[in-house]
This record gives C-alpha cells, structure tokens and sequence, in this order.
C-alpha cells in the first residue's frame, strides 16, 4: 500500500467519535475563538474538516480553504525534505487585514487560524499550542 493511502485509513480507523468531536471544538472555540481568531479549523492531510469554529463573523468558504490548505501544507512538506528537513511543523501567511497560521497536530491532523492585526503571532502561538495538546489528549483516546 501507499504511505497516503495508509495515512487516510488510519483516520477512519481510529476517528474519534461525537464525544471527542464535542470536545474538541469546545477547545477550538474556548482557546482559539475566544482569543480573537475569526475561524479555526482542524483538517486531515486530505483537507477533510475534523472540526471547526468561528467568531460569527467570518465569511470564509471553510471548504475551499480546508482544501487549499491540505494542499499548500503538502507542498510546503515537500519543500522541507528537498532543504534537507523533515518537515515544517507550522507555517505562517501574513496578509494586509488578515493572516492564516497552520500548525501540525500529529501525522493526521493540521488546525489552520485565520485571524487578523488584533492578535498578536506570539500570543496565538501559545494558544494554539496548548490546544495542539488538548486535541492529542482527546485524539489518543480514541
């Protein structure tokens, strides 16, 4: 078998059921949401949304975006091995109003925030990372 096709079966495997899902958005919303991130999601490497959460205002195509973010990660992957790196384990986009963080929750997962110039990088860091390992806590226990 392929390693991606591997990759795919063992998310269906081991999905955590509606329980974990609950919780898990209740981390993206209460630590990420609540500290001024417009939308968060958390995808799997195929750009398949896990879970998902937003400030109420946000008026992004979350599926276009899941998407295209699977695919950029992947490359950005690639990028890593062809310098000589395992991986980039996160990535950082800036826009003009707006700016997108991604970062890797396991061999599976990736959350993508989209916020804007109200949060500070290094705040959002924090917060992201403390919910990385709230996800893993809930994902292992599946």
């Amino acid at each position: 078998m392929a390693p991606h096709h591997e990759k795919s079966m063992n998310l269906t495997e081991y999905a955590p059921g509606q329980d974990q899902l609950d919780k898990i958005e209740q981390i993206l919303l209460t630590d990420l949401i609540a500290s001024g991130v417009h939308c968060v999601l958390l995808i799997d490497f195929a750009g398949n949304i896990i879970a998902q959460g937003d400030d109420g205002r946000s008026r992004i195509d979350v599926y276009s975006l899941a998407a295209l973010s699977a695919a950029n990660f992947g490359a950005v992957e690639a990028m890593a091995k062809i310098v000589g790196q395992e991986e980039f384990a996160l990535l950082f986009h800036k826009g003009e109003t707006g700016s997108l963080y991604f970062s890797k929750v396991n061999n599976e997962l990736l959350i993508i925030s989209v916020f804007g110039k109200e949060i500070i990088l290094g705040l959002l860091r924090m917060k992201v990372a403390d919910a990385i390992l709230k996800i893993q806590q809930i994902w292992k226990s599946t």
